[in-house]
């Protein structure tokens, strides 16, 4: 149950190329968001200097456009709440670093990386958390100036309450966390810097984010950032503390978390391959949620309709890429037929094509587009499937020929060329009885029969409907190839 308005948030990092997980998180609050009339804020979190790139910024504005998750605020949109790089509110994590230090929230720790990590291991040893363990959390003045004295540079830690932290996930359900389980943590760098557990929680609470919903990779942060939220309210930075809703991991190969250096976690290689953006968001909605329990394919809008994330499932969720592929298949059969033929453009042009681009028909593209469309599962496909009709010959692919190519095929052929030769070229249905009448002639059914025709004239054991193609190719063509194969066969 929602009350009140939504405000939600989308806020990735410019490194690297975007990946599905992102997008599947992406897609949930955008849909969240549209369900509940609410908002959806795009932020960028880009104050990792070293591996922050404008490039990927560019990349990650792009990939929302094409995919059609719109944001109400953010980059290029504006609104109250600007800027929407948090590399521009520089200043903004300063004065709250300030106020948390002046407050007793935050406190300076003067630890170097080695003693740290001898008291972890010391800790380890001894059967105990091996977190921080609070050494420099009521340091006297002196014991400050000593450490200042010696050169050490200093970072600001935040101060857990030592009770536990309970909070109830919207995925999950109630959650406790022990004060043992949640030391005090780094907010800011040596060098100023502020680290993420304070700026993802500060923007989040200058913004008026009602709802945080997230990966599970970052529930352990939680409890820290509903300990910090609570010293925001407290001086006046934030109003509440959002609802948290942490998504199921998204696994991979071999049962493991689906990684963004995995190949099938590109988002660039599903628009590569010829995806539809509401295949691929289809696809990516049922990681972690069901529209309907005897439904896997629906629209943008049936999702938006029903999407709560109430119903998002707390166990992890299996990428699967032929179910990814089947789903998108579905959704390029409900395109209009000369939508779906001008979204193949792009494949049936250079650098994708391998024929010259006078030898492309348009109308022979037209006549066959109705049928590819019932045949493919990405864009991409198209190029293979129809290269038969636009290529001088047909590809020569050597299995297929081996395959289709054995026994009396030379006759069978013979014979295919002699039925299709009297056939009425303007019917599918005439051209298929050819060859149904030349198999019956050699004892075969109509499967056996046509596989040496369709090598003969395609190339390729598979393809598409084969006597409709046939009638686009034109009866002098395909007498001629398979002629040509007669030839090859008797040689």
């Amino acid at each position: 149950m929602v009350n009140g308005p939504v405000r939600v948030r989308f806020c990735p990092s410019p490194t690297g190329n975007p990946h599905v997980g992102l997008v599947r998180t992406a897609l949930f609050n955008w849909a969240f968001a549209r369900h509940h009339g609410g908002t959806l804020v795009f932020r960028i979190e880009d104050t990792d200097a070293a591996r922050d790139s404008e490039e990927s910024y560019g990349q990650l504005l792009e990939a929302m456009r094409w995919l059609g998750l719109d944001w109400d605020e953010g980059p290029e949109v504006g609104g109250p709440h600007a800027p929407y790089r948090q590399s521009q509110r520089m200043d903004t994590y300063a004065e709250v670093a300030r106020k948390l230090l002046d407050a007793g929230h935050a406190y300076h720790c003067y630890c170097t990386t080695e003693e740290l990590d001898a008291r972890r291991e010391a800790a380890r040893a001894a059967g105990k958390p091996s977190g921080y363990d609070g050494h420099c959390r009521d340091l006297s003045a002196e014991q400050k100036a000593g450490y200042e004295a010696e050169g050490r540079a200093a970072i600001v830690r935040f101060r857990m309450p030592d009770e536990p932290i309970t909070f109830t996930d919207l995925v999950r359900g109630e959650l406790t966390f022990t004060p043992e389980n949640v030391p005090d943590y780094g907010i800011v760098r040596a060098n100023g810097a502020p680290l993420y557990t304070l700026v993802n929680p500060v923007d989040d609470a200058l913004m008026e984010i009602t709802h945080v919903l997230r990966g599970e990779d970052l529930l352990s942060s939680t409890p820290r950032q509903v300990a910090l939220y609570k010293a925001l309210i407290e001086l006046g930075v934030a109003k509440a503390v959002p609802e948290f809703g942490h998504l199921p991991y998204v696994m991979g190969e071999g049962n493991k978390k689906l990684s963004k250096r995995d190949p099938q976690a590109s988002l660039n290689l599903y628009r590569e391959r010829g995806f539809l953006r509401e295949g691929l968001l289809n696809y990516l909605s049922l990681l972690g949620w069901s529209f309907s329990a005897d439904q896997d394919v629906f629209s943008v809008e049936d999702m938006v309709a029903t999407f709560e994330i109430a119903d998002v499932n707390a166990n992890p969720a299996r990428f699967d890429l032929k179910k990814a592929e089947s789903i998108n298949g579905d959704h390029i059969r409900m395109m209009d037929v000369k939508a779906f033929a001008d979204a193949c453009t792009p494949w049936l042009r250079a650098p994708h094509a391998p024929w010259a681009p006078a030898d492309f028909d348009q109308a022979a593209w037209e006549a066959i587009a109705p049928h590819a469309q019932t045949r493919l599962t990405v864009l991409s496909d198209i190029t293979a499937n129809v290269d038969f009709l636009f290529l001088p010959e047909p590809v020569f692919d050597q299995p297929s020929w081996d395959k289709a190519m054995k026994g009396d095929s030379a006759a069978l052929l013979a014979t295919a060329r002699e039925k299709l030769e009297a056939a009425d070229w303007s019917s599918a249905d005439s051209l298929k009885e050819a060859v149904l009448a030349a198999g019956e002639v050699h004892g075969l059914k109509l499967g056996k029969a046509q596989a040496p025709v369709r090598v003969a004239v395609t190339g390729r054991t598979v393809g598409l409907p084969l006597f409709e193609s046939l009638e686009v190719l034109g009866k002098e063509r395909t007498l001629a190839r398979i002629d040509a194969a007669l030839g090859r066969l008797s040689a």
